[in-house]
């Protein structure tokens, strides 16, 4: 029977000081020691991929609590992928609002969040690919889900579910037609019964996630038919 081993790797998105950010570690170890990867690691014997993957993100970042969306991405299996050996991953999608500084573990040498931006050409393995799959999975999945909230803490303003939606896609939108939207889109979100306490201007009203599972029709990025 041929030899082959399973592998998780983490593509963890945030929004950050106005940028969508992944979290990125610095290898401690070859191959490609001291190069930027994507968290994760080998799944060990007696244990499930998704806590394969949670564990990995406990080791190599310090974060054990997790308050976000988790999903499985897609499976990358090229055999030369990993110079160690064959080497099969399966590729999980993290989305959260914005987490502390992340700590490197046993397996890092550094972690932190970069902006996607600056990652092109940056990374080890065939993680840039698998970090462009969830960019594009993520800017797809806020098109016709309610996704965009797991960005947010909650509760939250209009404006700023508008900020994410601006900063994933790349794009202004016009905050009316935003408001109108995605208020009158039924079960994307619910309004509570509290306002923001600014000193100065008008309250905004808060919000927080609806129960829809998706969106009917769908919030199209500009230029998509």
């Amino acid at each position: 029977m041929p030899t082959m081993a399973v592998a998780v790797d983490l593509v963890i998105l945030t929004v950050r000081d106005g940028a969508l950010c992944a979290l990125i570690i610095e290898r401690l170890l070859p191959p490609h020691e001291g190069s930027r990867a994507l968290p994760g690691g080998f799944v060990l014997e007696d244990e499930d991929l998704e806590a394969a993957a949670y564990r990995e993100l406990a080791e190599e970042t310090g974060i054990e609590k997790f308050p976000g969306h988790l999903e499985q991405l897609g499976t990358y299996g090229k055999p030369d992928r990993d110079p160690r050996g064959r080497v099969v991953a399966v590729a999980y999608l993290l989305l959260a609002p914005d987490l502390p500084i992340p700590k490197a573990g046993s397996d890092a040498r550094h972690a932190g969040w970069i902006p996607v931006a600056d990652l092109a050409g940056t990374l080890a393995f065939d993680h840039e690919a698998i970090l462009s799959d969830g960019v594009e999975r993520a800017r797809s999945k806020l098109e016709y889900t309610n996704l965009a909230t797991a960005f947010c803490q909650s509760p939250f303003t209009i404006a700023q579910l508008r900020q994410v939606y601006e900063v994933v896609w790349g794009v202004e939108l016009d905050p009316r037609n935003f408001h109108r939207k995605v208020t009158s889109t039924p079960g994307f979100i619910e309004p509570t019964e509290e306002r923001t306490s600014h000193r100065a201007g008008r309250p905004a009203q808060l919000f927080r996630t609806g129960a829809a599972e998706s969106l009917h029709p769908p919030l199209l990025r500009p230029g998509r038919a």
